[in-house]
């Protein structure tokens, strides 16, 4: 007897197969039942007559409640009006494990018992979806960079200094009472393995100890960053536009079930086609001025700040795809950030919003190529000189034009999907009061 997965069951039509799951749900009729299976890879509704079973596997069947893990072997069908479009006439059925009292009922929960029962509403329909649009995203991600010419390069989680500030690191105790961070960005090592392999990127977990409690933060997330020598802001743009358009494709093409689960508005990712508008910062903050002047932003911004969440909606709101702004103050960028030869108060970055509220899900730009400069930055942020020799190495020995950016892999695929809250796009989140489970 040949096993399936609830994915095939279209080639198996008329055969007699084995299909292993857990039960979904189950409605009974008295001489006739109907308990639906999920194996991870849909539902099907499986038939059982009363009379065409042994009566202790009626009993088992019966008593076998939401989650209850079951094995049936039975007949498919094809039945439109089914879950998925077939069905499965049992003939069969082995309960391995009933259950009962399952805590995530099909009544309304809380978020925070959600939350702590993470481990068991991913089962749930929704969280399902929106964890196969994630895979979809990574595998999108990285069938891009590859066919670009791009080489994986694993950059340390571990290491010894701050790459975007001090105040968002997390400490660990390393050897010898040596203290070590966790990485915020792999980007430093990148522009290492650049200039060794032209064109790389990093993929991996990132951390960030901002005390935020925003839907868009997450204390670990998944980041992607690839970085390009001989390369200038305008490269970053331009891969950047490329670099979501393929996404959004991707995940249209593959994830149409499970953005039907989701409720998403399709046309607003079919949106997602170069060319994206291009604003310098100096217009966005005209923007925001203008928009308080009409009543539609309460504060007013102004020229030199960083924007926040309502800034960047607001900014990403007047167009129906992503927007990038660029060129903003040096003051609010990193400091390996190069400065504008035009205007050395801006710093020749880009942050690419999406729209619908999403906010920056693409940060870079040009990279500092200055061995005096950068040494001036250190001095200025007061980071450790001796633990950046190895980077202004990369100066001293064949320094050429080079940039890159970073996406975070949460906030895109909460854009995918137009779900609210990033906490969802991750199998078990970390935040800002959450470590369990």
């Amino acid at each position: 007897m040949q096993k399936v997965y609830i994915n095939q069951l279209s080639r198996h039509v008329g055969e007699e197969v084995t299909v292993e799951g857990w039960v979904y749900n189950t409605r009974s009729s008295g001489k006739l039942m109907f308990p639906q299976l999920r194996d991870g890879t849909g539902v099907v509704q499986c038939v059982v007559f009363k009379k065409g079973v042994a009566p202790e596997i009626w009993e088992a069947l019966s008593h076998a409640g939401q989650e209850s893990a079951v094995a049936v072997r039975g007949n498919v069908r094809a039945d439109e009006r089914a879950p998925g479009g077939f069905e499965i006439d049992v003939a069969d059925a082995r309960v391995t494990q009933q259950v009962e009292g399952y805590p995530i009922t099909p009544k309304e929960h809380g978020t925070e018992f959600l939350m702590d029962h993470r481990h068991l509403w991913l089962r749930s329909r929704r969280q399902h979806a929106i964890l196969l649009v994630r895979h979809t995203v990574v595998n999108a991600v990285r069938d891009f960079l590859n066919r670009d010419g791009f080489v994986l390069m694993d950059t340390p989680i571990l290491t010894p200094a701050a790459c975007e500030g001090t105040t968002t690191l997390f400490e660990v105790d390393y050897f010898d009472d040596e203290k070590a961070y966790l990485s915020q960005s792999g980007q430093l090592y990148n522009e290492a393995t650049a200039a060794a392999f032209g064109k790389v990127y990093c993929f991996g977990p990132t951390f960030r100890a901002e005390r935020s409690k925003t839907r868009r933060h997450l204390t670990e997330f998944w980041m992607v960053e690839p970085e390009m020598a001989y390369a200038t802001l305008d490269d970053v743009m331009s891969l950047s536009e490329r670099f979501l358009s393929s996404i959004a494709a991707r995940v249209l093409e593959e994830r149409q079930e499970e953005l039907k689960v989701l409720e998403r508005d399709t046309s607003k990712l079919e949106a997602i086609v170069p060319p994206f508008p291009r604003v310098q910062y100096d217009d966005a903050v005209k923007m925001l001025q203008e928009g308080h002047e009409r009543g539609e932003i309460e504060n007013r911004f102004e020229w030199g700040g960083d924007f926040g969440a309502p800034d960047e909606t607001y900014i990403s709101s007047k167009f129906d795809k992503p927007v990038m702004v660029h060129r903003y103050p040096a003051t609010v960028k990193a400091f390996y950030m190069k400065r504008d030869p035009e205007r050395d108060d801006l710093a020749l970055g880009v942050d690419v919003l999406a729209p619908e509220g999403y906010g920056e899900v693409i940060g870079g730009g040009e990279r500092a190529t200055s061995l005096e400069f950068l040494e001036e930055q250190l001095k200025l942020h007061e980071l450790p000189r001796e633990a950046f020799e190895w980077y202004l190495d990369l100066r001293r020995y064949g320094s050429v034009p080079h940039a890159g950016f970073g996406m975070g892999i949460e906030r895109c695929v909460a854009w995918m999907c137009g779900i609210e809250h990033i906490r969802e796009t991750i199998p078990f989140p970390r935040m800002l009061y959450r470590l369990r489970p």
